[in-house]
């Protein structure tokens, strides 16, 4: 009986090749999101060969990006944000405020419109999660100083996009020519809706969802409580989305952050971790087939730019950030090197920004070469940081080590 084949045709390739690239970029020392990206770029629209369906690998990215917000949300955590604080927060904004401003520069001299330049740039201000964790417990620095405030900064570069992505289809009623009154009621309207959504969620949801944890886990039953939760996820990005005029991804992210602070909640980032990894990975490789190689030979200073205001622009404002705060050298040498890339937050905003109008597809093509080529340099820059710090410092503590370097809190 003959059937439409496209869907399973999608994912075979999808993991297969995921799996594949994958492999290879982790035998060269890279990180696998790299073996994603260039697995959706071979079955994609711009190379030859098969062509997976790109509907469908969108709308299997979505969930992704809905799966992804979920889990940043279930990992958010005020106690760790609070513990470094005084750098985290001021270098992180002074961070992302340095690098949109680079980017919307060079996307002027680009020729891109204020609203396109400006989102340009601040694609370019923020960490990929993955890299910067991988990166950091490599080299066992998770617990010191320089990695606990790398991850409090990551914390505040997050919420940052998670208020952009708020605003970027605001902005692209400005774009469209809309009236300052009309652009405002609407912007007024939207945030209402978020704040009656963020107020449900606070009081009823806070209490509705653990109880409802707790409940399922009665059951005794490892299926139930996993497909609970996903249940949960999926379902408050819908709410959110259809109720509230919300996005997706901003009512995953809430759904999240509501149960982290529920007594089952790191249970219910472990049961959805294996489905959340195999979306994530689903959605770095749609983002891949969406890259056009050939930016990299027909726009080669546009790409150059883009990679110096990551590696080269982003890294000297963190630098610069720790060291006011009189941070030792090694921990500053650190921080700056983790935050050379750029990765799924980039992506995630720059695809709103396509399908929004405000972002040109060339455009989307220069943030993916920015992110594939500063996640393969992110390796060097690290080996550059270590022969930059003092001999003595040159190599991350370990152990015992670890744990005696991280600073008491006021």
């Amino acid at each position: 009986m003959p059937h439409d084949d496209s869907l399973i045709l999608t994912l075979v390739a999808g993991f297969v090749l995921a799996f594949v690239f994958g492999m290879l970029a982790n035998r060269l020392k890279l990180s696998p999101l790299v073996g994603y990206l260039l697995a959706g770029v071979a079955v994609g629209p711009f190379t030859p060969g098969w062509v997976a369906d790109v509907s469908l690998a969108g709308q299997l990215a979505e969930i992704g990006v809905i799966l992804l917000m979920f889990g940043v949300g279930l990992h958010f955590s005020p106690a760790d944000l609070l513990k470094v604080r005084r750098v985290a927060v001021p270098g992180a904004v002074v961070q992302i405020a340095v690098a949109t401003v680079l980017g919307w520069g060079v996307g002027r001299l680009l020729g891109f419109s204020n609203g396109e330049a400006a989102l340009f740039g601040l694609t370019l201000s923020v960490a990929s999660t993955v890299v910067l964790l991988r990166a950091i417990e490599e080299r066992k620095a998770l617990k010191t100083e320089a990695g606990q405030t790398a991850v409090g900064w990551l914390i505040v570069e997050d919420l940052v996009m998670v208020i952009a992505l708020v605003l970027v289809p605001l902005m692209a009623l400005n774009q469209a020519g809309t009236s300052a009154g009309e652009v405002a009621l609407r912007i007024g309207s939207t945030l209402v809706q978020i704040a009656i959504f963020l107020a449900f969620m606070m009081i009823v949801g806070s209490r509705v969802l653990p109880w409802l944890l707790v409940r399922i886990a009665h059951t005794k039953s490892r299926e139930l409580f996993t497909l609970g939760v996903l249940a949960i996820a999926l379902g408050i990005a819908y709410l959110a989305y259809a109720v509230f005029g919300a996005s997706f991804a901003l009512g995953a992210f809430v759904a999240g952050v509501v149960l982290s602070s529920s007594p089952l909640g790191h249970n219910a980032a472990e049961r959805s971790l294996p489905l959340r990894d195999a979306f994530a990975v689903l959605f770095f490789v749609s983002v891949g087939m969406l890259f056009d190689p050939m930016v990299i030979v027909e726009r080669p200073l546009a790409v150059i730019a883009v990679v110096l205001i990551v590696v080269v622009g982003k890294s000297a404002a963190a630098l610069a950030i720790t060291s006011l705060f009189r941070m030792e050298k090694r921990s500053s040498l650190m921080i700056a090197a983790s935050l050379a890339q750029i990765g799924e937050f980039s992506f995630i905003l720059a695809g709103v920004g396509v399908s929004v109008g405000i972002m040109a597809r060339e455009t989307h093509d220069l943030v993916l070469a920015g992110a594939l080529i500063s996640i393969l340099a992110n390796p060097f820059v690290f080996r550059l940081a270590d022969r930059l710090a003092r001999p003595e410092d040159s190599e991350p503590p370990t152990g015992d080590q670890a744990e005696s370097v991280v600073p008491a809190q006021p």
